[in-house]
């Protein structure tokens, strides 16, 4: 007999066939009513015991938290809430769990802390919230790359370890192989990094932005879905130090092109899930409303979940500059009577995330694409503006975390990048083969960044980064 899943014996119509399946017990009644999860749903369904059948032995080893596999016949289930059971004929403990264990982890059945849950992360996917998120993280990265592939672009996988700092922050992890208690140095008294494993200093990767600019430059239209690193010492709820990031550039595409592709792409993908996860979507929505009911009511959020994803899928997203949402926040009520905690006072001010989310969701109500942002705040390979003081760049901002992509029009131009390094001490033997790419048939392209648990956050409903990924790594934190 073929074992089948949870999922799939949802499916099916009880027509009493015989059927077996294996998972975990998640609850165990009266020596009667197994509740058995396998991970591929939500949903626990119920297995029926007729104890008397069973040997005594066999009972006290089903355990919250044992592995079992049971056969049986598929009915129609007599109590509320599910549509078929099983009527047990047999079962078999695959792995024992210890009750006197279960009960010191997260495992027994209440309600446990996020924090709690972190600290206990190799078991805290069994969990109902947790199954709930990574079912919904595997599902966005499934349309992600669906949406690319169905959209003719080439998969590109770039390098992990580099020797560039692509957005010029200098919060890099170093990649070495040299004894750190005794390094080769230079006459100087320097580290000497050529005698490193790559003949240079290296570093981990902050974004695969640049290297995948120069295949878009070859294949026409690319994409990058892999894992970033960032050393910066921030523990907010927004910031991990490994984290994955989505990069699709594009050859021959201009910023509105770009803007267009950005809004198509989040609205495909928000669709894709509200299509193929409605029960975890459902379960993370009450989850929420819970969640929310425990704040001050002025904290609260006026949207639920699926209406947030409604939000973004049904509304154009609106555009605009930079200068036009700067003048719409210096207007503002919330800026007149100082209820900013970072006032807008003048042009050239970095929004913060209440700037962005009072114009997604005060302003406009709706999502917002802001355009050609000063040159200043933004990184060096964008486009410079006529004018000279603003450059091609886009942010899509989105209710509730305001910020979730970040793009613009790559500098084409070689001697206008040359000197955009040199204004930003970038030496230009750093990236000899990036400003290269820009003499052998240079043109107009585009690309965009999206850190993928942003937008898990943004589809769940979670508060805090560090719970849309498997396992989190942040300053002084890399267990597991």
């Amino acid at each position: 007999m073929i074992s089948k899943t949870v999922s799939e014996l949802f499916q099916e119509n009880p027509k009493h066939q015989d059927v077996e399946v294996k998972g975990w017990v998640k609850s165990f009644r009266a020596n009667r009513f197994i509740a058995l999860n396998d991970g591929s749903t939500l949903r626990n369904i119920q297995c029926v015991v007729d104890f008397e059948t069973m040997a005594e032995d066999l009972l006290k080893r089903i355990t919250t938290g044992s592995a079992i596999q049971v056969k049986g016949t598929l009915v129609e289930s007599q109590g509320k809430g599910q549509a078929v059971e099983i009527q047990v004929s047999g079962i078999m403990v695959l792995g024992d769990a210890d009750p006197e264990l279960v009960s010191k982890t997260i495992l027994q059945p209440k309600r446990h802390s996020l924090e709690v849950l972190r600290e206990q992360a190799h078991l805290r996917a069994r969990t109902n919230t947790f199954g709930a998120v990574m079912r919904l993280r595997s599902s966005l990265s499934f349309a992600i790359h669906s949406y690319f592939n169905k959209n003719g672009f080439n998969y590109m996988h770039t390098p992990i370890i580099t020797g560039s700092d692509a957005e010029g922050a200098g919060e890099m992890f170093r990649v070495t192989t040299l004894d750190p208690k005794n390094p080769p140095l230079t006459e100087t008294g320097k580290i000497d990094y050529s005698k490193d494993f790559f003949g240079k200093e290296t570093n981990l990767t902050v974004s695969g932005q640049l290297e995948a600019e120069t295949y878009a430059m070859a294949l026409g239209k690319v994409y990058t879905f892999g894992p970033t690193f960032r050393a910066e010492n921030s523990n907010t709820s927004r910031h991990l130090a490994e984290f994955w990031m989505i990069e699709p550039e594009v050859a021959f595409m201009d910023l509105e092109g770009n803007m267009d592709l950005a809004e198509d792409f989040l609205k495909s993908v928000l669709e894709y899930i509200l299509e193929h996860n409605a029960t975890d979507l459902e379960f993370l929505e009450n989850r929420l409303e819970q969640e929310e009911q425990t704040k001050p009511k002025h904290e609260r959020s006026t949207m639920r979940l699926t209406e947030k994803l409604k939000f973004v899928i049904d509304n154009n997203f609106v555009r605009l500059s930079y200068t036009e949402a700067i003048e719409i926040l210096k207007n503002s009520k919330p800026n007149k009577k100082k209820k900013f905690k970072y006032p807008i006072n003048e042009w050239g001010a970095d929004l913060q995330s209440e700037h962005e989310r009072y114009l997604v969701e005060k302003h406009f109500k709706s999502p917002v694409i802001l355009f050609d942002y000063p040159a200043q705040i933004k990184a060096f390979y964008m486009r410079l503006n006529e004018d000279e003081k603003t450059v091609r760049a886009m942010d899509i901002l989105f209710p509730g975390i305001g910020e979730i992509v970040g793009g613009s029009q790559r500098e084409e131009r070689l001697e206008v990048l040359k000197k955009k390094m040199a204004d930003l001490d970038i030496p230009e033997e750093e990236l000899w083969w990036y400003l290269d790419l820009r003499q052998y048939g240079t043109a107009v392209h585009s690309g965009f960044g999206l850190g993928f648990e942003r937008l898990v956050m943004f589809a769940t409903g979670m508060g805090n980064i560090r719970d849309v990924i498997p396992y989190p790594r942040t300053p002084q934190n890399a267990e597991f």
